[in-house]
């Protein structure tokens, strides 16, 4: 839960950050970024800040950003009816990005945020501008940013943001302003 003023102070801070990056995006566009905390009321921690540039029937085109060694939970796309589940490519624009999947445990540069036993991922990949990595559906994964924060594309398949699934079950996708 997100009070207005912080809700649209996390707007400003992330429409800086893309133009910081070197994207451009308008004010109307900077002012329908969406402040995702999770339902866990500590967006500095664990929480995402999401432009959305395209999203039709078959590609969502998505500007991702982190604030200082903030983590965007573990989560997965599943499949729904005939579809596998959302494919994705993040492409990180500006600084670092710390991105956690399946594999060998070699943990080293990140942190496991307070709710540690919803981040059962430890192949920790570093990422900075120019790199990029794909997703097939259903890849369980999460990421969180170095201390300059992180600015990314997420290019993929059609998005269902609100269906995504959760390791921790208290998250809520949709952020709730009072």
């Amino acid at each position: 839960m997100l009070t207005k003023k912080e809700y649209r102070e996390a707007q400003i801070k992330a429409a800086e950050m893309i133009r910081k990056s070197g994207i451009i995006i308008t004010e109307e566009e900077a002012e329908k970024i969406e402040v995702v905390d999770f339902g866990l009321s500590y967006l500095e921690k664990e929480g995402i800040q999401v432009l959305t540039l395209a999203a039709t029937k078959r590609i969502s085109v998505k500007i991702l950003v982190l604030f200082s060694n903030q983590t965007e939970p573990e989560h997965w796309h599943p499949s729904i009816g005939d579809d596998p589940g959302k494919e994705e490519t993040i492409r990180v624009i500006g600084g670092l990005l710390r991105f956690y999947i399946s594999g060998d445990d070699n943990f080293s540069q990140g942190f496991i945020p307070e709710s540690k036993e919803f981040y059962t991922l430890r192949h920790e990949i570093i990422m900075k501008a120019g790199d990029q990595i794909t997703l097939e559906p259903g890849t369980k994964h999460w990421f969180q940013a170095g201390d300059e924060g992180a600015v990314m594309y997420s290019f993929s398949t059609c998005s269902r943001d609100a269906l995504d699934k959760f390791t921790n079950p208290n998250i809520k996708r949709i952020t709730k302003i009072i």
